[in-house]
């Protein structure tokens, strides 16, 4: 797997530095842009577009919390591709009270209790989780970068990946 991180000179953090994530992209583009390669000869033109790409790449991981924390986890090899959630019973648990609220609300669109019901119960959620994960992947980011809290931040990962789901699945709703 491509380190990002040494590619753009930053040291692994869930919270890169936003400012130096784009100067390193803007320079790397400049430098690589396959337009500056078009007269060059095969294998330089390879490279450029293999840089160009490897950049696009980077960005895109580290520009995006959520990118920045699946990139890293799958970097430090706790998180694989395509891997199946593993969330905790309780967790299920009040996710289920929440799509049945979803349910509710779909089956009786006018019912505005269930709507507020679900859009409380989802706020909660959120708010619980980003400050857990925040505290979670702080502590990486000073050091302590062991495989347990690599654990704990996958499985906040996790935990927001479904909730945004069910996000999806009300504005989807919504928007009719």
């Amino acid at each position: 797997m491509d380190n990002y991180f040494e590619l753009y000179e930053l040291p692994e953090s869930f919270h890169p530095d936003q400012q130096k994530v784009k100067a390193k992209f803007y320079e790397l583009s400049r430098l690589y842009h396959p337009d500056r390669f078009a007269q060059a000869e095969g294998s330089q033109k390879l490279e450029s577009l293999t840089m160009a790409s490897l950049n696009n790449k980077a960005y895109k991981a580290l520009g995006n919390a959520d990118a920045t924390m699946a990139y890293l986890l799958k970097l430090r090899g706790v998180l694989k591709d395509e891997e199946p959630n593993t969330l905790p019973p309780a967790f299920l648990m009040e996710m289920m009270d929440i799509n049945e609220a979803v349910s509710d609300f779909e089956a009786e669109p006018d019912n505005t209790a269930a709507r507020e019901a679900v859009i409380n119960g989802m706020k909660e959620q959120f708010d619980d989780w980003l400050a857990v994960a925040e505290q979670l992947t702080q502590r990486f980011d000073n050091g302590e970068q062991n495989e347990q809290l690599l654990l704990q931040i996958k499985d906040m990962y996790f935990r927001k990946k479904y909730l945004l789901r069910i996000q999806e699945r009300i504005d989807k709703f919504a928007a009719r």
